[in-house]
C-alpha cells in the first residue's frame, strides 16, 4: 500500500450489479484499497454490488483496508469454487479460442428456455440458491452493525409496489443481500417481514440518493458494469433480451443521475432546496470498453479463470482512473450531465424540474439529514 505522499481523501462508493461481472467491481475496490489514498465513508450496492458492499464493510471491521481486500478475495474465491461445479460451462472450442461466452453450452440453452417458460416456483421447488451459502459462510453481518463499520445501503425492488427499498444499518443480513440479487426468472422472491422483493436493479442500480444524508462526504464514485451504449442492432432472441435487460438495469440509475445534476444546479444558482442540503460530486469507473466483447451470457459464468480475467480488467481501469482523477476528488465532479452515461438521457423540461426535484427530495432525503450544518 502506498499513499505516494498525497493526502487521504474520503469518498462514497456506488456499486452496480451484473452477475459474475461484479468481479470487475471487486477488483476496482481492491485496487483503490491497495493505493491507500482513499477512505470509503459509505457504500451503496445492488445485486453483485450488494455482495461486494457487505464483503468490503465486513473486511474493514476485521482488519482495515487489508482485511477488506482479504474478505473480498475470499468471497469471490468461494464464488469461483461454486462456479467450478456449475453445469453451465464453456464448450471445448470456446476454451481453445479464449471465448468466455457460454451461449453454446447445452445447459445454458436449456436454462434459457426453461426460465422463460416455467416459473422458478415450479422449476426450483426447494428454492436452492448456491450464492446464499457463500454469503452466509463468508460474511459476518454482526460486523456491519458495529458503530465503526462503513455505512452500507442495499437496493431491492418491492414486488407488490414496484418501488425501490433501500436496506441499511440493522436491516442488513443475508436476506437483504439475496433480495437485492433476486432475479425473478431464476429464484423465488425473497420475503422480508412479509414483503416480497426482487433484484434491486429494477429500482436502483445502484441507489445514489442515500448519500445525500449519509455523511458530510460529497464525492461519489460509481462503478458501472452494465454498458449504457452497445453499438449495433440485436437480432437473435437472446441478444434482444440481453439488450432489454441492460437498458432496464441502467434506466433507474440514469434518471437518478439527471435528477442529482438538477439538484446540484439549484444549489449552485442559489435556488436552495430545503435546509442545508449539499450537492454531490459524481465520478465514474466503467466497464464499457473492457466488456464490449463479452456476451451477456458470461454473467452466469463464474469459473475462477474468468474471474481472474475480470481481475486484470478491473485493476487496469481503477489504476487509470486514479491517475487521471485523484486530484479532482473533493474539488469537482468528473462525471457530468452531457458526458458519459447521463448524456443518453434527454434534459428534463424546465416546467417539470421543480416537481421532479421536490419528489426526489421528499422521497430520498431524511429531514434530520438536511438540517445538519455544512462541514
Amino acid at each position: 500500500m502506498s499513499t505516494n505522499g498525497d493526502e487521504i481523501r474520503k469518498i462514497n462508493i456506488a456499486l452496480q450489479g451484473g452477475g459474475s461481472h461484479g468481479a470487475f467491481s471487486w477488483v476496482v475496490l481492491d485496487r483503490l484499497l491497495e493505493d491507500g489514498r482513499l477512505r470509503f465513508a459509505a457504500v451503496s450496492g445492488t445485486s453483485a454490488g450488494a455482495m461486494n458492499a457487505v464483503a468490503l464493510a465486513d473486511g474493514f471491521v476485521r482488519g482495515g483496508a487489508e482485511g477488506a481486500r482479504d474478505r473480498l478475495r475470499s468471497f469471490w474465491r468461494a464464488v469461483g469454487l461454486k462456479g467450478r461445479f456449475s453445469p453451465v460451462q464453456r464448450m471445448p472450442w470456446d476454451v481453445f479460442l479464449g471465448n468466455w461466452s457460454v451461449e453454446s453450452s447445452p445447459c445454458f440453452l436449456w436454462f434459457e428456455a426453461v426460465s422463460r417458460m416455467i416459473s422458478p416456483y415450479a422449476a426450483n421447488p426447494l428454492n436452492i440458491n448456491p450464492l446464499r451459502d457463500v454469503v452466509e459462510s463468508e460474511i459476518n453481518f454482526d460486523n456491519l452493525r458495529r458503530p465503526d463499520a462503513i455505512k452500507v445501503f442495499l437496493s431491492a425492488t418491492n414486488v407488490e409496489t414496484g418501488q425501490l427499498r433501500v436496506f441499511s444499518d440493522g436491516e442488513i443480513g443475508a436476506d437483504a443481500v439475496m433480495a437485492s440479487a433476486c432475479l425473478p426468472q431464476m429464484f423465488r422472491a425473497v420475503e422480508i417481514d412479509g414483503t416480497p422483493y426482487w433484484d434491486g436493479g429494477y429500482g436502483g442500480n445502484p441507489a445514489i440518493s442515500p448519500f445525500f444524508g449519509a455523511n458530510f462526504v460529497e464525492d461519489v464514485l460509481l462503478v458501472q458494469i452494465n454498458p449504457v451504449i452497445r453499438e449495433g442492432t440485436p437480432k437473435s432472441a437472446n441478444e434482444i433480451q440481453n439488450r432489454v435487460d441492460e437498458i432496464t438495469f441502467n434506466a433507474s440509475l440514469l434518471r437518478e443521475l439527471v435528477t442529482i445534476e438538477r439538484v446540484n444546479a439549484l444549489i449552485a444558482t442559489g435556488q436552495q432546496p430545503p435546509g442545508n442540503l449539499r450537492g454531490l460530486l459524481m465520478h465514474r469507473i466503467d466497464a464499457d470498453e473492457a466488456f464490449k466483447d463479452l456476451s451477456a451470457s458470461s454473467k452466469l459464468y463464474a469459473e475462477w479463470a474468468f474471474l481472474e480475467y475480470l481481475h486484470d480488467l478491473g485493476w487496469q481501469a481503477a489504476g487509470d482512473w486514479l491517475e487521471e482523477n485523484f486530484d479532482k476528488i473533493g474539488k469537482e465532479a468528473t462525471l457530468k450531465l452531457g458526458e458519459g452515461p447521463a448524456a443518453t438521457i434527454a434534459p428534463l423540461r424546465s416546467h417539470g424540474l421543480g416537481r421532479r426535484v421536490r419528489e426526489f427530495l421528499a422521497t430520498h432525503v431524511q429531514p434530520e439529514a438536511v438540517k445538519r450544518p455544512r462541514n
